[in-house]
């Protein structure tokens, strides 16, 4: 077993996970999205992405470009949770937080799509 392996497995799948964590709920309620699940959603994201880095391969350009697609998505999320963040007196309005939950939304999307792309390529591999 390849502890490398290992360890950017459990942040890919870490990452989509507060995600997840961060989308489920009703798109239009500030009270069911918090702001520090979307954090650590960005912060767990970064870092996944900094593991990609020093990979070479085809797969693994295709593994940065879902994660980088992530990141752009979930900070842009949260630059809108911070700008319409004094809209309100309880945080930002509905609109709002449907941008942000559809941003979320989408960075879900791509880590999907990277997590399905890595159970490809570990099928595929051969020892």
């Amino acid at each position: 077993m390849n502890l490398e392996r290992v360890v950017f497995g459990f942040v890919i799948i870490l990452a989509l996970s507060f995600t997840f964590a961060f989308v489920l709920g009703d798109i239009d309620k500030t009270s069911h999205h918090s702001v520090w699940i979307l954090t650590i959603a960005i912060l767990v994201n970064l870092i996944a992405t900094g593991l990609k880095l020093g990979d070479r391969s085809q797969v693994g350009a295709l593994l940065l470009a879902g994660s980088l697609v992530a990141d752009v998505l979930l900070i842009t999320a949260r630059i809108i949770w911070i700008t319409a963040e004094n809209e309100t007196a309880i945080g930002p309005s509905r609109e709002a937080m449907v941008n942000i939950v559809s941003l979320a939304g989408g960075a879900l999307l791509a880590s999907i799509v990277t997590v399905i792309i890595l159970i490809g390529d570990t099928v595929i591999s051969r020892r």
